[in-house]
């Protein structure tokens, strides 16, 4: 217990004056609660020897009040602090979290599920915002008031202080063993619940693919099977949590009982007053119902670890390094040198080597699998090369920051990605402190005018998720607004003509010269007339450049090149996207 606080405080570095606070007050709250038992001993004293009186009364209530008056205080404050500090964090993690996933690699997020980042952002830290302070609170002051009962326990009998030392004790023992025994089934039952939310997400939105190949019936089952596994994981980790407290109920039970029939002997053998008999008595039943109230919510601090400890994983993973720190390029020419990347163990690029001059643009063609897109997201640094070097104005690209490298990139991708706002707020996410009047006149170059103008609300019609309300051109032509609007100098465009019906086609080229006059142009593009005025055609095959030149002379040379523009159409196996 004492190494899971730990973990508490640190986590919570940046409110640890809140924490400690709470902390503080929860301790000098149970010191108010252990107070009463001394009015009752003075009434009870007095009362079994007939000398009561009402100076007695009067000591006895003021104590009872100033009891009562600070266990309300202490009780409230501490909460203040415990709210504070457990929101808080949980805000400041998400916030944490979110900056530290814009500087990981991309393979990273190839690894792990969204459900599983998902679960963090949500589940997990809704865990610590809403428990953590209240399981804290619960243990530490039930402790704490025995801790202090058991000391007026020693001033008033040894013996019965003694036995309550021991009770105290047992039941931390308890505590512990159960911290031990529940770790596995907790990870299981975090684990599972993890997994309804992967299970969820990718039910929804693969709903379309499971509709329209009949496979709601296989969908239900896989999701009624995660459901049904973190019901068995909830259910195990209960009962594993119900054998414990049982125990921990029976030792304070007999603790109590055994206390009271203790007070009593000794009373009939003239040992012990007849006023700290009564006394013993009374606060054996409050020393250990505080006791039983610690051992069932010290289950939950297992939860909390893991909660803790999924988050810090998250924040220690290795972000990209930054080198130099740069945040200006002297130049926007890029040079690719003996480059080789891979995922894992299969290898995507081979010793691959290029120059695309500032100004110019380059066409990427190959085979499917060829490496096309792999080479584009080195390039904006989506991962890091494994061996050469990739560059931007004569520097290696790792030297600047990511944030700023960013900056000098403008992409659209083939798969359009639409926040659920606003068509103007979401353009604005190219430049988010652009004017309305600005993003009027990107929505205007994109061709989006005529469409946004139909749209019930204009610029101010949200867009549902992911852009529901639009087709998929113009769904792009948006994205390419989006584009001009951060008027980066270096464009790509990853088959942004891709799956995009003939009416729109038109429309949509219009949209993309419009993003691209003057800028440092690559493109990944199957259909001929996007390539064949490129300065420059780069052929893939399996990870390495095969050919490369202008569309005529590539035409002259034969080759996979020439092989694909002669026989494109009914071409089998790959495309040039």
């Amino acid at each position: 217990m004492i190494s899971v606080l730990k973990k508490y405080f640190a986590f919570g570095s940046i409110y640890q004056k809140n924490l400690t606070r709470g902390l503080l007050l929860t301790f000098i709250h149970a010191f108010f609660e252990a107070l009463q038992i001394t009015a009752l001993w003075i009434v009870f004293t007095d009362l079994v020897h007939g000398t009561i009186s009402n100076t007695t009364l009067l000591m006895s209530l003021g104590t009872m009040l100033v009891c009562i008056v600070g266990s309300f205080v202490t009780a409230h404050f501490t909460s203040v602090n415990f709210c504070q500090a457990n929101f808080g964090m949980a805000g400041a993690k998400r916030a944490e979290v979110g900056d530290r996933m814009r500087h990981l690699p991309m393979g990273y997020f190839n690894e792990k599920s969204l459900g599983d980042i998902t679960g963090i952002m949500t589940n997990t830290l809704d865990a610590m915002q809403t428990m953590g302070g209240m399981v804290y609170q619960a243990v530490l002051g039930g402790l704490a008031f025995s801790v202090m009962i058991c000391v007026m326990m020693f001033v008033l009998d040894w013996r019965l202080g003694l036995l309550t030392l021991i009770t105290i004790a047992l039941f931390c023992a308890t505590m512990e063993l159960l911290q031990r025994f529940v770790r596995t089934a907790s990870d299981r039952r975090t684990a599972a619940q993890d997994s309804i939310i992967s299970a969820a997400l990718e039910y929804v939105r693969g709903i379309g693919v499971i509709r329209a190949f009949s496979l709601l019936d296989s969908a239900n089952s896989r999701f009624a099977e995660a459901v049904g596994r973190c019901e068995h994981e909830n259910v195990a980790f209960e009962f594993a949590c119900l054998r414990f407290a049982v125990a921990q109920s029976v030792v304070a039970k007999a603790a109590s009982v055994t206390m009271c029939l203790l007070s009593c002997w000794l009373w009939l053998a003239g040992i012990m007053d007849a006023g700290i008999c009564l006394t013993m008595i009374v606060a054996s039943f409050m020393v250990f119902s505080r006791l039983e109230m610690s051992g069932a919510f010290s289950s939950i601090l297992r939860h909390i670890e893991v909660a803790m400890e999924k988050v810090s994983a998250l924040l220690a993973t290795n972000t990209m390094d930054e080198g130099a720190g740069l945040t200006t390029a002297s130049g926007y020419d890029i040079d690719i040198k003996n480059v080789s990347f891979g995922y894992g163990t299969a290898r995507i690029l081979e010793d691959v080597s290029l120059s695309i001059p500032a100004g110019t643009s380059c066409a990427i063609v190959g085979p499917s699998g060829s490496g096309k897109t792999t080479l584009v997201r080195l390039i904006e640094r989506f991962w890091d090369v494994d061996t050469g070097v990739v560059q931007l104005g004569g520097r290696d690209v790792r030297d600047y920051q990511v944030d700023s490298l960013m900056e000098n990139f403008s992409t659209v991708f083939q798969g359009v990605f639409l926040f659920d706002d606003t068509v103007e707020n979401n353009i604005k996410f190219g430049n988010p402190g652009a004017t309305h009047e600005q993003v009027v006149r990107a929505a205007q170059r994109a061709r989006c005018e005529e469409f946004i103008a139909a749209l019930p609300n204009g610029y101010n019609t949200r867009l549902g998720e992911n852009g529901s309300m639009l087709s998929g051109g113009e769904r792009q032509r948006l994205s390419i607004a989006r584009a001009i609007l951060k008027d980066a100098p270096i464009v790509i465009l990853d088959e942004a003509t891709a799956n995009v019906d003939p009416e729109n086609e038109l429309e949509l080229q219009h949209a993309i010269a419009e993003l691209t006059k003057s800028k440092t142009v690559i493109m990944i593009a199957h259909r001929l007339k996007t390539v064949r005025d490129a300065d420059q055609i780069i052929v893939l095959d399996k990870g390495r450049i095969v050919q490369q030149g202008t569309h005529d002379s590539l035409m002259e040379q034969g080759g996979l090149y020439a092989t694909f523009v002669n026989m494109r159409e009914r071409a089998v196996g790959w495309k040039i996207a």
